[in-house]
């Protein structure tokens, strides 16, 4: 370069920047703003790692300056070095110190949401790691972010325990975002629930009754299991689990249990899959032994106890009946509880058998000779014969009474006194009392027995006779009224009857409860146990129904041909009663 050439004025001009032409300037400033990117707070950019030190990492975003950001957002990355292209968030173009504030971890943020909501939008699969167990369902991150999982929407089958699936990566759909709370719901279930789409319509497709299949049990309740057929759920109901009888599933079954069952039934649309399990096995009524017959001696459990009967199991799937009337001889019909309870381990006889219908009525009283057939039945229990027995039932017109086991003697209540007037068996005894009694009657063939109580004492009513002749006095107290008349309490401990009218005193009153008095016997019946009486009569006799009982007393010892006993004490008194009334007559 010559000295001509030099540009002595640009160089003599002082300043910085001064020794250019406006038309240089305007050039160069140019250049220099080609060289720059045009950016905008609160995005994101990529930039260049240019530095990295012990606190920051210097990045080249292609501005004016150079902007830092803290070493500790990168521990994700093993390892960070210069030419690294990273991402990162504009938080400001320039601080107070004229230095550009970049931030990583905000970018990530600001990313992973902008995939959240593609992900949404696309419908697409996002493989998340599950971070922790949390109320209803897990945590998972996804680009960062802390989506939830609810618990129904792991799995198409119930989860038992979330534990299981912390710290290990699962593929996710997002269903629902919530950008008020910056909340994200994923879920796993969808996925498989597509996935068992096709698998669901292959099986409804091929199903057929008596097809057999595997599934899991996934739910499990008193009456039956819900098993998993592969997107298809089926009910396994109770009673076809086993042929042996079973209380609830579990005694059997578990949940998350691999088993094998055949189609039983369905309805037309196939939502209601009917299953079985026993089915894949043979009845054990096919393998009962081929000598078992009516007659034969069996040994097995009780299972279930009824009102009318218990079950014996004699194999698993293999259950007679014994009613209660074939647990005692006894014709008075008891509770099976008391001859057996569950779990017992007994033996019976078969009373009837049938191998097709798969029934068997079975019997212990049958061990035990009958009673009623034994040789000395007829002396034993002869006319006559005085016994001890314990009341068994009452009822309206007696008591039954356990003689022995399988003896049983029906006692009438009109044979439990000979004096008091019983109108139900309670008023004298109770279930579970002895009772002494005599036989009044025995038939073997229809296993009858009579018995009576007040038959061991002699019959006082013929002594009453000559205590309360008619006519004869006697002080009673009244012991209840009604419209009819009132009961009266006799000497003895017998009891009386006088009508309304004949409760009259002197002065016109009535007779009152409580009250005792002299009454007169107007009417005795040895038959009928029946005492009448008046204290009307007492002063009035008129109010005596004399006549009556006098000629009912003459017709009775007409009949008797004894002429020695003609003239009783009831025809005396009804001559005099008559000689006073037509004396009376006269006046």
């Amino acid at each position: 370069m010559s000295k001509q050439d030099f540009n002595w004025e640009n160089f003599e001009t002082k300043g910085f920047g001064e020794g250019y032409s406006k038309a240089q300037r305007e050039e160069m400033a140019a250049m220099y703003e080609g060289t720059l990117n045009e950016i905008t707070e609160k995005e994101v950019i990529k930039g260049t790692v240019v530095g990295v030190n012990d606190k920051d990492v210097i990045i080249n975003i292609g501005f004016k300056s150079d902007g830092l950001v803290p070493l500790n957002e990168f521990r994700d990355l093993e390892s960070i070095k210069p030419g690294d292209e990273v991402e990162v968030f504009i938080e400001e173009q320039e601080n107070a110190l004229g230095q550009l504030i970049l931030s990583r971890k905000k970018a990530k943020i600001v990313r992973a949401w902008q995939d959240i909501e593609s992900a949404f939008e696309n419908d697409s699969v996002i493989e998340g790691l599950v971070k922790r167990r949390t109320k209803g369902g897990l945590i998972v991150d996804i680009y960062g972010v802390e989506a939830f999982l609810p618990g129904s929407q792991i799995d198409v089958k119930p989860i038992r325990d979330f534990d299981i699936y912390v710290g290990k990566k699962m593929e996710v759909k997002v269903v629902k975002i919530n950008h008020a709370n910056d909340n994200v719901v994923v879920s796993h279930k969808v996925l498989i629930e597509k996935d068992l789409e096709k698998q669901k319509a292959e099986i409804l497709n091929n199903l057929e009754k008596g097809q057999v299949l595997e599934g899991v049990i996934k739910n499990m309740t008193n009456f039956g299991v819900f098993i998993d057929l592969g997107g298809v759920d089926g009910l396994l109901h109770i009673t076809d689990i086993s042929w042996g009888r079973i209380n609830h599933p579990e005694e059997v079954l578990q949940l998350d249990q691999k088993v094998q069952i055949v189609v039983l039934d369905f309805d037309d649309d196939k939502k209601r899959i009917s299953l079985g399990m026993k089915q894949l096995t043979s009845h054990p009524w096919d393998s009962l032994a081929g000598n078992l017959e009516v007659g034969s001696k069996v040994q097995g459990k009780i299972v279930n106890v009824a009102d009318y009967g218990a079950f014996l199991e004699l194999a698993p799937g293999v259950e007679g009946l014994i009613h209660v009337s074939e647990m005692s001889w006894s014709q008075h019909l008891r509770n099976p509880a008391d001859f057996v309870k569950v779990g017992d381990e007994i033996e019976a006889v078969v009373l009837t058998l049938d191998k097709d219908e798969r029934k068997m009525s079975l019997g212990i009283k049958q061990l035990t000779e009958d009673p009623w057939t034994k040789e000395d039945m007829s002396t034993k229990y002869a006319v006559g014969t005085k016994h001890k027995g314990v009341v068994r039932n009452l009822t309206n017109f007696g008591l039954f009474l356990e003689m022995e086991e399988g003896i049983d003697g029906l006692v009438h209540v009109s044979d439990l006194s000979w004096t008091k007037k019983i109108k139900h068996p309670s008023e004298f005894v109770k279930v579970g009392d002895e009772l002494d009694v005599a036989v009044l009657e025995l038939d073997v063939e229809n296993r009858r027995l009579a018995l009576g109580h007040k038959q061991l004492e002699e019959n006082p009513w013929d002594t009453f006779e000559t205590v309360f002749p008619v006519g004869s006095v006697h002080k009673c107290t009244v012991v209840s009224k009604n419209d009819k008349g009132a009961v009266l309490e006799l000497p003895y401990g017998l009891e009386g009857f006088a009508t309304s009218k004949n409760l009259e005193k002197e002065d016109g009153s009535q007779v009152e409860v409580g009250e005792s008095l002299d009454f007169k016997v107007t009417e005795f019946s040895k038959d009928d146990k029946r005492i009448v009486m008046s204290h009307t009569a007492m002063f009035r006799e008129e109010a005596k129904p004399a006549k009556k009982a006098a000629s009912t007393k003459k017709k009775e010892d007409a009949a008797d041909k004894t002429p020695a006993e003609k003239s009783t004490l009831g025809d005396l008194d009804a001559l005099a009663e008559l000689k006073e009334k037509m004396e009376g007559g006269k006046k």
